[in-house]
């Protein structure tokens, strides 16, 4: 999600424009020219925090690890988990979070293929 245009910040203080006064009398020449430049009115030596780093979720609220995780620990019972497995459950719970259409492409595969088998009266099994 892209983050629309920032509120314009209120005024400042009187002590905020005491506090700014002083800090651009202390300042070297050649740093006043600069702010000079900007315009005086302008420069805002009070900047605001950056934004804290967007934190991407699922409908249900869960980040990427806590859906991985809590994944393989409900299949850790069932099945042998390797390096390959867990690369592949994070990876589509990546394409899930980031809404990739790759990743409804396979999802709705799988479905498909797993209704027809069912339709054939067999199951889907990894074993060869």
């Amino acid at each position: 999600m892209i983050p629309g245009p920032k509120p314009p910040r209120p005024p400042l203080t009187a002590e905020q424009e005491q506090t700014k006064r002083v800090m651009y009398e202390r300042l070297s020449p050649r740093r006043r020219k600069f702010i000079d430049k900007v315009g005086y009115e302008n420069w805002d030596p009070f900047p605001e925090p950056f934004d804290p780093l967007d934190i991407r979720t699922d409908d249900s609220g869960k980040t990427i690890q806590d859906l991985v995780r809590t994944f393989l620990r409900s299949q850790a019972m069932h099945t042998k988990i390797g390096v390959h497995y867990s690369r592949g459950a994070h990876e589509l719970a990546m394409g899930i979070v980031n809404k990739d259409e790759r990743y409804r492409g396979m999802y709705d595969f799988i479905v498909w293929y797993n209704d027809m088998l069912r339709a054939q009266g067999r199951e889907m099994t990894w074993e060869r």
